[in-house]
C-alpha cells in the first residue's frame, strides 16, 4: 500500500529522533492524525456571525422568560454580593495581566461560571460570564470584537449543560437553588453532564471560531487537547466545592479567588511552555519543530489535491562577521529586523520559521511548479538585499536560498528540509542566490557516507598516503616539493583526491586530515635532511584549517617535535580563505609567518578576493592556477592575464610558480613572461616517498642546464610516462 506523506514522516519519527524533532509513540493516535486534522481544519462560512446570533436569541429569550415568570436576574444578600465580589476580583486579575482569552477560556472564569449554573441555572451563569467577557473587553478597548465571540460562546456552553441538566430533570434558579442537601449519587450524573458539555461546547466553538486556519498541526492539537483537559478537571473539582461553600459559609466564596486565579496561573503557564516548544525566543517566529509538522500536514494536503509544496531554506552569507565586529547583541538586533522583512514579504499562505542562527525556512504549502517556487525565492533574498539601518550603521546583506519541492525531490517533510539544505549550500558555493535542488549535484548519498568513515578508518590506520610533486626554477634548480595526498581504497581502488578532500571538508574531517598530512610531510622533511636533501615542502591547508584557534601553534609544535625548521615548511591556502573572515585569515597567517613559516596563494585567479586583501596577506608566493596556464601558448587573453598577474605578484614581491606545465612550449612562454617557477608534469609527475628521494638525489648530481633551454630532467623520458604517475592535482 502506498504511503502517504504523514506515514512516511511517522515512520521516521517511530525509527527514533534528535534534537527538536517531536516522537511519534505506537498507540498514541497518530495513525488517524490526517483525518482529525482535516475535521479540524475545515472552515465553517459565517460561524462567527451565526454564533452571535444564536447566542443574542438565546439571552433574549431568557431574559424575557425569566421576567414574565417574575423570577430574580441574580441572588441578593449575602450569596449574592459574594458571588459578585469573587467576579470582581477574577475580573482583576484578568485585566492587571493583560491576559487574552484565546480560544481556552480561562480556568478561574470557567469554573465559577459552572458553580452559579449548578447552584442559580442559566441565566445567573450568564451574568457572571458576560460581566467576565465586558469588564475585560472594556479594560482592552481593542479586543471587542474578539470579546463578542468568548461571550457568545460562553452563552451557548452555558445554555448546552443547563440543557443536559434539565433533560436529567434538574432546573435551579435563583428561587429554587440546586445545592447540596438535594445532591447524592443522583446528581452525580449531572454535574459531568453539564460540566463536559460547557467545556466541549465551548472548546470547540472557540476552536473553530478563532483557530487558525492552517491544517491544524498535531502538535497544536494535542496542546489545546491537555489543556483542555486539565481546565476539565478544574471544573469538576472546584466547581462544586464553590457550591458547597456558597451554600453553607457565602462568606468565604472571596477566599476562592486565590484557588481559581492559582488555576488560571499554572494553565497559562503550561500552555506558554507547550507554544514555546514550537516558537524561537528571539524572533517569535516558528521553529524547527513546528517547521517539521506544519511540512507534514501541508504535503499530506498537496497529495490529496494533486498539487505540489515546496521548502525554501534561506541562509544569510557572512552574518557571522556582523557577530564578530559588532556584537551578538548587534545580531539579534539584525536577526529581528530580517524576520519582520521576511513576515512582509511572505506570498499568501505562505509560513516562515527560524531553524536557528541565520538559517530561515519558508514553507509554501501549494506551489505550481519548481520554478514558481525559485521566483518566489528570489523575491524573498531580495528582500532581505535591501539596506538596514543597525544603530545609525547602515548593513548591506545578502542572503542564499535552496528550493525543493515536494513529491519532485521529496516524499516527506524531513528529507524535503534536508534537499533544500543540499540547494542552498549549493546556491552559496556559486554565489547564484538562488538554486534549485538536483540530485546530480548532491552529493549526500548513502554511497558518500560509506566513503566517510572508510576515510576516517583510513586515517586511524594511517592508510593515507603522501606523494611528492616537484617546483623547479627556470635554472633547473629545485625550488620544492608539494604534499599531494592520495588514497588507494581496499574496494574502490584509486579515490581521486578532489572527491574525498571534499568530503573531509563538508564533514568536519578536514582538521583530522590536515594533522595527519602536516605530520606525515614533517617526518618526512625529517629523513630526508637526515640524508642530506634539504628540499623545503609545501602542505595545502583548508579554510577550516586557518580560521581554527591554535592553529599557528600547533604547526609551531610539531615543527619542534620533528626537529625541522620553520623554513622547510610552506602551506599552500587558496583565496576561498579570504571570503568569510579574511581579519582571522590574516592574523593565523601572520602568526605562522612569524614563527617562520612561509606562506603560498595557491590557484590564484579562480576565487573572489580583492587585490586589498591579498596585498595585506602575509604571503611570499603566487601560484597561477592551471586553468590559466594550460592554453597559455594557444590562447592571448590567458597569456595576457598570466602576464598581468606575474607583474603584480612581482609587485607586492611575491614569486610567482605557475601549475600544470605540460609542455616544452609553455615553458618558454612562462620563463619569457618572468614567471620564477614551474610544476607540472613536464617536470614530473607527483611521486610516492621513495621514488622522490631517488628524483632528488639524481637531481642534486645533474649538470648545470644549457642556457636557454628547458633543463634535462630525471625520470621517464616522454610525456605520457610522466602522466602515468596520476594526477598532479590534490
Amino acid at each position: 500500500m502506498q504511503q502517504t506523506p504523514r506515514d512516511r514522516g511517522q515512520q521516521w519519527l517511530g525509527h527514533g529522533s534528535h534534537g527538536h524533532h517531536p516522537q511519534a509513540l505506537p498507540g498514541d493516535g497518530s495513525d488517524g492524525l490526517p483525518r482529525l486534522q482535516r475535521v479540524i481544519g475545515l472552515e465553517v462560512p459565517g460561524l462567527d456571525r451565526g454564533i452571535v446570533a444564536v447566542a443574542g436569541v438565546a439571552l433574549a429569550a431568557g431574559v424575557l422568560r425569566v421576567v414574565s415568570e417574575g423570577q430574580a436576574l441574580f441572588p441578593g444578600g449575602v450569596a449574592g454580593w459574594s458571588f459578585a465580589t469573587l467576579t470582581g476580583l477574577i475580573v482583576g486579575h484578568l485585566v492587571a495581566l493583560g491576559r487574552d482569552r484565546w480560544w481556552g477560556g480561562t480556568g478561574s472564569g470557567a469554573a465559577l461560571t459552572l458553580a452559579i449554573l449548578l447552584l442559580y441555572g442559566w441565566m445567573p451563569a450568564t451574568l457572571v460570564s458576560l460581566a467576565v467577557v465586558v469588564l475585560v473587553g472594556a479594560a482592552r478597548r481593542h479586543r471587542w470584537r474578539q470579546a463578542l465571540r468568548h461571550g457568545a460562546v460562553d452563552i451557548l456552553g452555558i445554555g448546552s449543560a443547563a440543557l443536559c441538566l434539565a433533560a436529567l430533570g434538574v432546573h435551579p434558579s435563583v428561587e429554587s437553588p440546586w445545592g447540596p442537601p438535594e445532591w447524592g449519587l443522583r446528581a452525580l450524573p449531572g454535574v459531568l453532564l453539564a460540566a463536559c458539555a460547557y467545556l466541549v461546547v465551548t472548546r470547540v466553538l472557540l476552536w473553530y471560531s478563532l483557530a487558525p486556519r492552517q491544517g491544524g498541526l498535531p502538535t497544536v492539537a494535542r496542546t489545546a487537547l491537555q489543556r483542555q483537559g486539565m481546565v476539565a478537571v478544574a471544573l469538576l473539582g472546584i466547581s462544586p466545592l464553590i457550591v458547597v461553600v456558597a451554600s453553607h459559609a457565602p462568606l468565604l466564596l472571596p477566599l476562592f479567588a486565590v484557588p481559581l486565579i492559582s488555576l488560571d496561573s499554572a494553565l497559562w503557564i503550561a500552555r506558554a511552555r507547550a507554544e514555546e516548544q514550537l516558537r524561537d525566543p528571539l524572533t517569535g517566529l516558528a521553529n524547527r519543530q513546528w517547521l517539521l509538522e506544519r511540512t507534514w500536514s501541508a504535503l499530506d494536503e498537496a497529495e490529496r489535491l494533486g498539487a505540489r509544496s515546496a521548502l525554501v531554506l534561506i541562509d544569510l552569507d557572512r552574518f557571522r562577521s556582523v557577530n564578530d565586529t559588532l556584537g551578538h547583541l548587534a545580531g539579534d538586533r539584525l536577526l529581528l529586523q530580517i524576520a519582520d522583512r521576511l513576515r512582509t514579504a511572505l506570498p499568501r499562505g505562505a509560513e516562515v520559521a527560524r531553524l536557528g542562527g541565520d538559517e530561515f525556512a519558508v514553507l509554501l504549502p501549494l506551489a505550481d511548479s519548481p520554478t514558481s517556487a525559485q521566483r518566489i525565492a528570489r523575491t524573498l533574498v531580495s528582500a532581505l538585499g535591501s539596506p538596514l539601518d543597525l544603530d545609525g550603521l547602515t548593513l548591506e546583506l545578502e542572503a542564499s536560498a535552496g528550493v525543493a519541492v515536494f513529491p519532485d525531490h521529496a516524499g516527506e517533510a524531513e528529507g524535503l528540509l534536508r534537499r533544500a539544505d543540499v540547494a542552498m549550500y549549493q546556491a552559496k558555493r556559486d554565489r547564484s542566490g538562488v538554486e534549485v535542488y538536483e540530485a546530480t549535484r548532491d552529493g549526500n548519498t548513502p554511497d558518500r557516507l560509506g566513503l566517510l568513515g572508510d576515510l576516517r578508518r583510513a586515517l586511524e590506520a594511517g592508510d593515507i598516503e603522501l606523494h611528492y610533486q616537484p617546483k623547479v626554477n627556470f635554472d633547473g634548480t629545485v625550488a620544492g616539493l608539494e604534499a599531494l595526498v592520495r588514497w588507494v581504497h581496499p574496494e574502490r581502488g584509486k579515490v581521486p583526491p578532489d572527491e574525498f578532500i571534499a568530503i573531509a571538508e563538508s564533514s568536519g574531517l578536514m582538521p583530522r586530515l590536515t594533522d595527519y598530512v602536516l605530520e606525515t610531510a614533517l617526518g618526512q622533511v625529517a629523513r630526508w635532511r637526515a640524508r642530506g636533501l634539504t628540499v623545503p615542502v609545501a602542505v595545502n591547508v583548508s579554510p577550516r584549517d586557518v580560521h581554527s584557534p591554535g592553529f599557528a601553534g600547533s604547526v609551531a609544535a610539531r615543527l619542534a617535535r620533528h626537529g625541522v625548521p620553520a623554513g622547510a615548511l610552506q602551506l599552500e591556502i587558496t583565496e576561498h580563505v579570504l571570503l568569510e573572515d579574511p581579519h582571522q585569515a590574516a592574523s593565523t597567517l601572520a602568526a605562522l609567518t612569524g614563527h617562520g613559516v612561509r606562506m603560498s596563494l595557491d590557484d590564484f585567479g579562480t576565487g573572489y578576493s580583492s587585490l586589498v586583501h591579498l596585498r595585506r596577506l602575509p604571503v611570499s608566493e603566487l601560484k597561477i592556477d592551471r586553468s590559466f596556464v594550460a592554453r597559455l601558448a594557444v590562447d592571448p587573453e590567458d597569456a595576457e592575464i598570466v602576464r598581468c598577474t606575474v607583474d603584480l605578484a612581482h609587485s607586492l614581491g611575491l614569486r610567482v610558480v605557475a601549475e600544470g606545465v605540460e609542455d616544452d612550449e609553455t615553458w618558454e612562454r612562462l620563463r619569457d613572461l618572468g614567471c620564477d617557477a614551474v610544476q607540472g608534469w613536464l617536470v614530473s609527475a607527483a611521486m610516492p616517498p621513495a621514488e622522490a628521494t631517488s628524483w632528488l638525489r639524481a637531481r642534486n648530481g645533474a649538470p648545470p642546464p644549457v642556457e636557454g633551454a628547458a633543463p634535462a630532467l630525471p625520470g621517464p623520458e616522454t610525456t605520457g610516462a610522466r602522466r602515468s604517475h596520476g594526477q598532479p592535482a590534490r
